[in-house]
């Protein structure tokens, strides 16, 4: 009989893996907690198994040693990192849709009135063109007792005129007091001073359109008098920076998808899901008993959450697609936004309601925020750590893992399979290696430091407010970014080349020689090179993701025709099949529009490019067109072998540099 060896024993457990990733797709049900928790219980064991072998066999003995202080190092960066992944796979083996409940209890209010909801929008420094599609998609919505109040902290006389145009309330107060939190806190006063305050308000950013059945669909949970808040998640009309960079903005989700559709929907099956700021509509009643917007944290939507639960108070997660936002579309502002995220959950951790302080929270809310904590925390930190560990071999002789080959293999190597097999049966593909990796590494620096010294000194930081809009014409190049990332991609190769070439450098064996440091080199220039492309910001042009070829009638000196239109804008619309010359004028019928005056701008190859000239009911009836039908804007699950096409074209530079989003 013929016994494999050690190492082809462990990749024996990789290819059964791979048989079972062939096999389980056809019998699992993500929906049935029995599977999930089969699952992600097995990773669990795999990842404890890991990690006492990590502990037990690998690091340097006990000794004051550079081989010592950086071995037990990376072993306790590995070890917190593996806490927040062990309790992300708790959460995740229970899941709760809502869909049939907010059908089962639509309109649960009669034979009463509608119940009165005010419409808050938030609004700093945005442009009209970001505030235009928000206010006139809030007035569209199909719930009749409604009042839209924008709330300026600003100042601004324009926006003021704008709205009394387009009959919406306004707001401003004299000072930026608790910045966003305050600016909604002086509304709820406002509105509590009225003789009928409102029974519900509902929260927007300045960027967000709500959908027509937005209020209609969210008010139904509220059957439940227990429940403060409902929460729905955050879709986007535009690609977020790394999705657009890449050129995978068709062909793989935005960043956020994985937590929206997956980490919330079982977040609320634990009874722990949280008010994300925008998207969400508040029982009236609820906020008057804690008080309004909490402001002890720049993050008041997840504290918001906790002073809810805290008065008792239940928060709950609608997962249907109801409003849809403007990600940031510069690396500058996706990064600032992500740091001032976790800015504000180290201030809520050493805050009044965090897990440790003297609060009435149960046990599983404070597990909630720890579990927060632990990701902002060891995510980034960890992120980095696995660039430099490397190189402490290549230049310095430091083995940070001592290792067989065989022994990787089987436990990390199964471990990392499992985990990456589970977590994309449970979320439709959304973990793929390398590019979660870049989209984690643009912000790994500012956002690891601001949960550093945020846990540790938690206030007198300064954040900055996310832009919107903007000039989005041009490549530009992140150069402040881009910098360190081609600095250690150098050094990273540099290192490479001298281990391999020079036996003075990296010459201990560290078990089964440099196999190891070799594979973990080789993954991290793949990811740093990847990173680099993703610091060169494209152009952009607006794009509706829901949009598809349509046939429409065109009318071009008194002769009348139909056409197919594959592109159209707020401006401009693109026809195929014929040609006219540019100049010609005429008009374009579009469905819940009408007819609109138009000339040709330009000739295409098959057809033509038209500047649309609408009237400002036709603008509103576009903007209503583009923004607030029910239906789920971007990408929601990974397209493989469409994103590896993406990735591909982007590398050989051959995209389209005129941009995607």
């Amino acid at each position: 009989m013929i016994y494999p060896s050690e190492l082809g024993s462990s990749f024996n457990q990789l290819a059964l893996i791979l048989g079972i990733a062939v096999v389980i797709p056809f019998v699992f049900d993500k929906s049935k907690t029995s599977h999930r928790v089969v699952m992600l219980s097995i990773a669990m064991i795999l990842a404890l198994r890991y990690i006492y072998w990590r502990a037990t066999e690998t690091v340097a003995p006990f000794g004051f040693t550079l081989d010592w202080a950086a071995s037990w190092a990376l072993l306790l960066l590995e070890l917190l990192a593996l806490i927040g992944s062990l309790s992300a796979f708790v959460i995740m083996m229970r899941v709760k849709s809502r869909s049939d409940e907010a059908t089962e209890n639509a309109n649960w209010w009669a034979p009463r009135p509608d119940p009165s909801v005010v419409l808050l929008i938030a609004t700093y420094n945005e442009e009209l063109d970001v505030l235009e599609r928000s206010i006139i998609g809030a007035k569209a919505l199909k719930h009749p007792n409604k009042e839209v109040i924008v709330l300026d902290d600003g100042r601004r006389d324009w926006l003021r005129d704008y709205c009394a145009s387009a009959e919406v309330g306004y707001l401003r107060r004299p000072d930026n007091k608790d910045s966003k939190a305050g600016n909604i806190n002086h509304a709820l006063a406002r509105l509590a001073e009225r003789d009928t305050p409102p029974d519900f308000v509902a929260v927007l950013d300045a960027d967000f359109v709500p959908h027509r059945g937005f209020l209609r669909r969210s008010l139904a949970l509220f059957h439940d008098p227990d429940v403060g808040l409902v929460q729905t998640p955050q879709h986007f009309f535009n690609a977020d920076p790394i999705q657009h960079n890449l050129g995978v903005s068709r062909s793989y989700p935005d960043e956020q998808r994985f937590f929206f559709d997956h980490m919330q929907p079982s977040r609320d099956a634990w009874g722990i899901a949280f008010c994300c700021g925008t998207s969400s509509v508040i029982r009236f009643p609820a906020l008057q008993d804690i008080g309004g917007f909490p402001t002890e944290s720049i993050t008041e939507d997840f504290m918001l959450t906790l002073a809810l639960q805290n008065g008792g108070w239940k928060t709950v997660y609608l997962n249907e697609a109801l409003t849809e936002g403007l990600a940031p579309e510069g690396l500058k502002e996706y990064v600032t936004q992500r740091a001032r995220w976790c800015l504000g959950l180290m201030q809520i951790a050493r805050g009044s309601l965090g897990p440790f302080a003297t609060n009435n929270l149960r046990l599983r809310d404070r597990w909630s925020v720890l579990d927060s904590v632990f990701y902002w925390l060891t995510t980034f930190t960890f992120r980095l750590a696995a660039l430099v560990f490397p190189l402490l071999y290549w230049y310095g002789n430091i083995t940070v893992v001592n290792a067989q080959l065989a022994d990787v293999v089987s436990y990390f190597g199964a471990y990392y399979l499992w985990v990456l097999l589970t977590l994309n049966l449970l979320s439709r593909g959304h973990v793929v290696p390398v590019l979660n990796d870049v989209s984690q590494l643009i912000g790994a620096y500012p956002i690891a430091r601001s949960a550093i010294t945020g846990l540790i000194k938690p206030y007198g930081h300064p954040f900055s407010v996310t832009a919107k809009g903007g000039d989005r014409s041009k490549i530009v190049v992140q150069w402040r970014m881009m910098v360190p990332f081609a600095l250690l991609l150098a050094i990273t190769l540099g290192g490479l080349v001298l281990g391999v070439l020079f036996d003075r450098f990296a010459f201990f064996d560290a078990g089964d020689g440099k196999w190891v440091i070799l594979f973990w080199t080789l993954y991290n220039l793949v990811v740093l090179s990847v990173t680099l492309v993703a610091c060169v910001e494209l152009p952009r042009r607006e794009r509706h993701v829901a949009d598809a070829p349509e046939q429409v009638r065109v009318s071009f000196g008194g002769e009348q025709m139909d056409l197919w239109m594959t592109n159209l804008t707020l401006d401009h619309a693109r026809l195929r099949g014929r040609q006219f010359e540019i100049g010609t004028r005429g008009t374009i019928e579009l469905e819940n529009v009408g007819a609109v005056a138009t000339y040709v701008s330009a000739k295409s190859r098959d057809g033509v490019r038209l500047q649309l000239l609408p009237d400002d009911t036709q603008r509103a009836a576009l903007l209503l067109r583009f923004y607030t039908e029910d239906n789920t804007p971007g990408i929601s699950n990974v397209r493989m072998s469409a994103m590896l096409r993406d990735v591909a074209r982007r590398f050989t530079f051959s995209s389209n540099t005129k941009g995607r989003g």
